[in-house]
């Protein structure tokens, strides 16, 4: 994996982040739709919930909510340690680093921004007049489209499947870890785990440069 331009390809919320996205969203709601969030999120990342259907569910309660609440929501959410340093030093190496998330554009895209990302794909909030309509536009990103951004990127970039890196931690991002050639699980739930090649128990990003041989 050393001598080859590689293509890593991260989750975002809990993996990138220590934050689920949504969760910090619908704790602009209510407490009592932040627990039902929660728990919907919870059990879809256990890989026990349709992802699509899941994130319907979640985001039909974030209607109403206004563009200023998300940007607030956005602003709390946590860089996991070590990203900096792992995309800085995958760049030094002269790989790509993209994300692809099941959450949401609106928070993730300065997230993007921050930690120079070459490139991101996330779902679309719906808005209208400044506020959530508590639906999606567009593709859904699930475990499908996970797995098919990282094939598209990669073919985009010239780069042998076999020298691409998933990184991700719940039930979307199996497939994701399965068609890598390196999957790691990241502070996994266990379908991850299961999936993956790898696995960091440690909540530092810069573990992966270890697994790949770029550190020390």
């Amino acid at each position: 994996m050393t001598r080859h331009r590689k293509l890593v390809v991260l989750d975002v919320d809990s993996t990138l982040t220590r934050d689920e996205g949504i969760d910090l969203l619908a704790s602009f709601v209510s407490e009592d739709v932040a627990s039902q969030v929660a728990a919907i999120t919870a059990a879809a990342m256990r890989g026990e919930l349709d992802f699509e259907e899941s994130l319907k569910r979640r985001v039909a309660t974030l209607e109403g909510v206004s563009v200023e609440a998300v940007a607030a929501a956005t602003a709390q959410v946590r860089v996991t340690e070590g990203a900096h340093e792992l995309v800085s030093e995958l760049h030094a190496h002269g790989h790509l680093v993209g994300a692809v998330s099941g959450g949401f554009h609106h928070m993730i895209d300065p997230l993007a921004e921050n930690l120079n990302l070459d490139f991101h794909r996330a779902n679309v909030l719906e808005v209208r007049e400044g506020r959530l309509t508590g639906k999606t536009v567009g593709t859904v990103i699930d475990a499908g489209t996970k797995a098919a951004t990282l094939r598209e990127w990669a073919n985009e970039h010239d780069i042998d499947m076999a020298h691409t890196v998933a990184v991700g931690d719940g039930g979307n991002d199996v497939e994701m870890l399965r068609e890598a050639g390196v999957g790691i699980a990241f502070m996994a739930k266990p379908v991850a785990k299961e999936a993956a090649d790898v696995s960091i128990d440690e909540p530092d990003l810069r573990l992966v440069l270890d697994v790949l041989g770029l550190r020390g």
